[in-house]
């Protein structure tokens, strides 16, 4: 579980061409990194602080978004109208199609009548939810962080979904969703460990990876370089503010 791994930060511009009809093919803006990191139109990797790129997030795709994708939107919609729980523009906000993948933003309060739906549903049965994994994005106000969930179904050929949900960093609480796929327990406290979001209804959110007694939640990406040095069979690796210098 990583920041860059989890979700679409980053993405180069000839990365983001649309796959298919429908798609929005601009990206949009939403910050800079500098350094010699992402940087991809230069050989130049020596200029520290001088090379700049910008971090580029797919925009919201629209109808149609071609392949297996209107179906689950369609089929998602109708299920939750049956259900009565909420309807689909109440339960999510935007739908995106980058690199032949549907990424559905879920409102968080909403989550677990997603989860169940796409479960139980039989248009959808999507019965494998195949892990949690968090992201930070301090500069993305009133959404630092997000929570990434990526489901599989049998029933239907193996088709993928990934559900995403944001919260912001003064209010770090998203539903847990155990109760419907009970093996998320251990991606939920992992991402809480990692990066703080707190699993409302969880049944024990404690460290997984990290001792119970850790400050802090060490992926988040305000979390100071500076750590323990490492004994490697005699020889002692310092911590990495101690090796270079990153200003």
């Amino acid at each position: 579980m990583t920041n860059d791994a989890a979700a679409t930060d980053g993405v180069r511009p000839d990365e983001n061409l649309p796959a298919t009809p429908g798609t929005a093919p601009e990206p949009s803006k939403r910050g800079e990194r500098h350094g010699m990191f992402g940087s991809s139109d230069t050989p130049d990797t020596s200029g520290y602080g001088g090379l700049v790129a910008p971090v580029l997030f797919p925009a919201a795709a629209t109808r149609p978004y071609g392949s297996y994708f209107d179906v689950i939107a369609d089929a998602l919609g109708a299920a939750l109208a049956q259900r009565g729980e909420a309807t689909y523009e109440e339960a999510t906000s935007h739908v995106v199609i980058d690199r032949g993948e549907m990424t559905i933003f879920v409102v968080r309060e909403h989550l677990p009548a997603v989860a169940r739906t796409l479960r139980d549903d039989p248009a959808l049965r999507f019965e494998l939810c195949l892990g949690v994994s968090g992201v930070h994005y301090p500069h993305q106000g009133g959404k630092e962080l997000h929570a990434v969930y990526s489901f599989a179904s049998i029933t239907h050929g193996s088709r993928r979904l990934r559900i995403e949900v944001t919260c912001p960093d003064d209010d770090r609480h998203i539903p847990s969703i155990v109760g419907t796929y009970p093996a998320t327990t251990w991606h939920e406290r992992e991402t809480w460990d990692m990066f703080g979001i707190i699993f409302d209804g969880h049944p024990a959110l404690t460290r997984i990876l990290m001792p119970d007694d850790w400050p802090g939640h060490p992926q988040r990406k305000d979390y100071p370089l500076g750590g323990i040095p490492v004994e490697y069979k005699g020889a002692t690796i310092p911590p990495p503010d101690q090796r270079r210098s990153y200003n």
